[in-house]
């Protein structure tokens, strides 16, 4: 499909901004529902999947606001949200060069349901298979991080000015030059509980672990990261490596409407996203961009030059450390 014009990318993008928080206020006043005096019962949540697949009808009602706003402004456009494509039997990747809008109404929804504050909203919009605008909104952290590609990304607080990401910008850090060791690692559990012998959750708790521990140990693979963080929000994970808190993001299991707006974000910040999965050889494999649909994510933080590299040397150097230290892991799909 041609590119779209600046004007109408500009329109679409300012659009995109109102959305993402007109829906996070649906978000917080629904959380603010569920503690205040006059405290109506949420319908209880339902599982999907399993016991950690949740959804609730905050989910629902978000997700029919924002799709009825984007069919009302621009009925040519597709739409992929988490809830109907979690109803339906198929699992394809459904993204094309169409100008697509990618949601999920309520990022965290078990944070959610224990009013843990790592929730948020996500509204990617996707031309050509490739993130364009990214919007994500936490509410009652009042962080609402935005993307436009070509434009920059911004992290606004409390309805103050845009700060541009990564918030260390004079100068943005080089990745340490003995990492993983000196980064913090972000990661999740995931959805796939299942207790098989060589499955996902023990190839990801075998490379947490590998992550973890001092170094010399694991058989040598031990990276004495700083610390392993866990947000529950593999939107909000994204959205922090942006910010440069988190030096690397490392997952399996998720789908496009998690990843579409962060990756964008980051993207725009100067961060890198890769395939989670490492090759044959993680010496001297090339580091392509992710594929969207793969739901295998690795993710650096925006990088400066050090005396030795540049930023995006140390970025792929990060990435070869962190594929000698992970599993392979299984999340395959038709048409991704």
């Amino acid at each position: 499909m041609p590119e779209l014009s600046q004007e109408n990318l500009d329109g679409i993008y300012a659009f995109a901004v109102q959305l993402g928080k007109d829906a996070g206020r649906m978000l917080l006043d629904a959380a603010r529902l569920r503690y205040s005096d006059d405290r109506k019962l949420e319908q209880d949540h339902v599982e999907k999947d399993n016991a950690v697949d949740l959804v609730t009808q905050t989910d629902e009602d978000v997700e029919a606001f924002i799709k009825g706003q984007i069919a009302a402004k621009y009925p040519s456009h597709k739409f992929i949200g988490e809830e109907p494509y979690s109803k339906g039997a198929s699992r394809a990747y459904l993204i094309d060069d169409e100008p697509t809008w990618c949601v999920d109404p309520l990022d965290g929804t078990v944070n959610y349901i224990h009013l843990f504050p790592m929730f948020c909203v996500s509204i990617g919009f996707i031309v050509n298979s490739i993130p364009t605008i990214g919007i994500i909104y936490a509410p009652f952290l009042s962080q609402l991080f935005t993307a436009c590609r070509g434009r920059g990304a911004f992290l606004r607080t409390h309805d103050g000015p845009p700060q541009p990401l990564p918030l260390v910008r004079h100068p943005v850090p080089p990745m340490p030059a003995k990492a993983p060791s000196g980064c913090v690692f972000s990661c999740e559990w995931g959805k796939d509980r299942r207790d098989r012998p060589d499955g996902n959750m023990h190839r990801k708790v075998e490379s947490f672990v590998n992550m973890a521990a001092e170094v010399g140990g694991r058989d040598g693979k031990g990276g004495m990261v700083h610390g392993v963080r866990s947000l529950g929000s593999a939107t909000l994970d994204l959205a922090y490596v942006a910010m440069g808190a988190f030096d690397i993001w490392w997952e399996g299991g998720c789908w496009e409407w998690d990843v579409a707006a962060g990756i964008c974000i980051l993207q725009e910040a100067g961060g890198l996203v890769t395939t989670a999965n490492p090759p044959d050889d993680p010496s001297t494999a090339p580091i392509e961009d992710v594929r969207l649909g793969s739901r295998l994510y690795l993710a650096i933080r925006p990088a400066g030059p050090s005396e030795m590299e540049t930023g995006r040397q140390g970025q792929e150097r990060t990435v070869r450390e962190v594929w000698r230290r992970v599993r392979r892991l299984d999340y395959s799909r038709p048409g991704a």
